[in-house]
């Protein structure tokens, strides 16, 4: 097995078929990343308690807890990027994925250099995202308080609203940008690093249940306004602390 470099990403990778996650294991090696794979979601489960891992490669269809469990899981308690292997057929499991919050998918058979690319891409916009010296610790909006530290949105009674991973980070472009409209295509490039089809309705999803959980009235939603052949735009002032 290669060593990896001391700084190399540390990739949990989740997957049933040996013929597949072995070889795939040893070409991440190669390309110097630290891999620790799984059979199941129970085997899994166990190393995400004991180690911190940069990402996660999770297949879809597995037998016990599937792969879509599993992301939720990850991207709820852990704050863990995923990128999802799928088979071609599985279209709605891919969009449920990526409603839950998780950050790419990639097709099977796929190629494991665009794999590697797709990996890397999903790294480089975490680090982007992750706050430099002097920038805010919090966004303040509408009775609302966004931890950027903690990924915790906290209301207007000051109980914690629960959000999934690619909820908060929608919600943050919307509040970075307040006053401009975001359109969807930007949107999906910006909070999962892919542009859009003309079925994908993922973004406009999210909007939906975000709305459900932020807004004071759903049904007639004052916070984010939808803007006719645009996209959307948060209607509200915001303070940074």
């Amino acid at each position: 097995m290669t060593n990896p470099a001391p700084s190399a990403a540390k990739l949990l990778l989740v997957d049933d078929e040996p013929s597949i996650r072995e070889p795939l294991a040893d070409f991440l090696r190669r390309e110097q990343f630290e891999v620790v794979d799984a059979a199941d979601a129970a085997e899994a489960r166990g190393y995400v308690a004991e180690q911190r891992f940069d990402l996660a490669l999770l297949d879809i269809m597995m037998p016990g807890e599937d792969g879509l469990s599993l992301a939720r899981y990850l991207l709820s308690s852990q704050d863990l990027p995923v990128i999802l292997l799928t088979a071609r057929t599985e279209e709605t499991d891919r969009v449920v994925g990526l409603e839950l919050g998780a950050d790419d998918y990639v097709a099977k058979p796929f190629s494991p250099r665009e794999l590697v690319a797709r990996i890397r891409a999903v790294l480089r916009r975490g680090a982007r995202q992750a706050a430099p010296e002097g920038t805010p610790e919090a966004y303040i909006f509408d009775d609302l308080t966004m931890q950027l530290s903690t990924h915790q949105l906290i209301g207007r009674a000051g109980e914690e609203i629960s959000l999934t991973g690619g909820e908060f980070r929608l919600l943050q472009v919307l509040v970075e940008r307040a006053g401009r409209v975001v359109n969807r295509d930007d949107l999906l490039e910006l909070t999962q690093n892919r542009r859009a089809d003309v079925f994908d309705r993922s973004v406009d999803n999210q909007v939906s249940r975000l709305r459900r959980k932020i807004e004071r009235d759903a049904a007639s939603p004052a916070l984010i306004k939808t803007i006719r052949g645009g996209g959307y735009t948060l209607a509200a002032k915001v303070s940074r602390r």
